[in-house]
């Protein structure tokens, strides 16, 4: 149980202190853009009254740590603060944003770990046989398939050619799970590498799980196979799963713009593409602490449920 404090007050400073560093980063790179946002924003024909309105609102007439106390001040308050090209708040772009994000991915998470956990372990079960190579085989094909280059070839044959399914989501708005057609492709996609890595990750667990003299002298002394590989083996293969699961989740909340353009879905990633062809800095910031804090987080609830898991694991990593 000590042990098990320390291992959680250590991964609780460093997840503060990688949150800390997320701010600052997310400052100093926007910070470091080229070119003036102000004079971007302006338009074609800048009128310099117009520039000097523009970098009064955005503060770029203060020293920059004037701002980044200031901004670092109001995310404290959960204070985003506002679109320069709208006036909008940023946490309402964030909030229209978030859920037809979140809606693909947990339908993508929801379907995920049944079939990579379960290809997983038929493929442990049958190590070196014909369903083994097979799920091995065809897991390696797909993960090998760029997301876009799949997702232009599932539209091409089931929307353009079949006319089964709808392309895109638009003109469906924000409510995607009223038109679930919709949403069969884009998670089709998301689902694809993900379940093959944590298939392969699975198995790879699961063999050398047993492997282990543990698993070697419980059946021995006759404990059954089912036994064996689901109260023994499966457990110490789940503590790299877990964590794979957690980037995986990172990754679908924070790094699916390119199925979000693909498909036309207004989610986090086609706010970010807009806020950066606008030059709408408060946004793109906004955007990019959410998705730190949201890695940081996840990737800290991954350590300490492997950890719990298998502890050796979770000290080492």
């Amino acid at each position: 149980m000590t042990g098990l404090r320390s291992f959680v007050t250590r991964r609780m400073l460093l997840g503060v202190v990688q949150t800390v560093a997320v701010v600052l980063l997310v400052f100093a790179l926007t910070e470091a853009l080229p070119g003036d946002a102000a004079v971007a924003l302006a338009g074609d024909q800048p009128d310099p009254a117009r520039i000097a309105a523009l970098r009064e609102a955005m503060h770029l007439d203060r020293p920059a740590y004037e701002r980044l106390a200031e901004w670092a001040a109001g995310l404290l308050h959960g204070d985003f603060g506002a679109s320069v090209t709208s006036g909008r708040p940023v946490s309402q772009y964030l909030a229209d944003g978030f859920g037809p994000t979140l809606l693909l991915a947990a339908l993508t998470v929801a379907l995920l770990v049944p079939a990579g956990f379960g290809l997983g372990v038929l493929a442990a079960r049958h190590e070196g046989r014909l369903v083994d190579r097979l799920i091995s085989s065809l897991t390696l094909a797909v993960y090998a398939v760029p997301e876009f280059a799949l997702g232009v070839l599932l539209v091409t044959v089931f929307a353009l050619r079949l006319d089964w399914l709808p392309p895109t989501a638009v003109g469906y708005g924000t409510d995607l799970l009223g038109h679930p057609a919709a949403l069969l492709l884009p998670v089709l996609v998301l689902l694809s590498r993900p379940v093959c890595s944590l298939a392969r990750l699975v198995r790879a667990g699961m063999v050398d799980a047993l492997a282990a003299p543990y698993a070697v002298h419980a059946r021995r002394y006759g404990v059954g196979g089912a036994r064996v590989r689901y109260a023994h083996a499966l457990p110490n293969a789940l503590a790299p799963a877990v964590q794979q699961l957690a980037r995986t989740i990172d990754w679908l909340l924070c790094g699916v713009i390119v199925v979000e353009a693909l498909f036309v879905i207004p989610g986090l990633g086609t706010v970010l593409l807009n806020a950066v062809a606008e030059r709408d800095v408060p946004v793109v910031q906004g955007l990019a602490v959410v998705f730190g804090v949201l890695t940081v987080v996840l990737n800290l609830g991954a350590d300490l449920v492997a950890h719990r898991l298998a502890p050796r694991a979770g000290v080492a990593a």
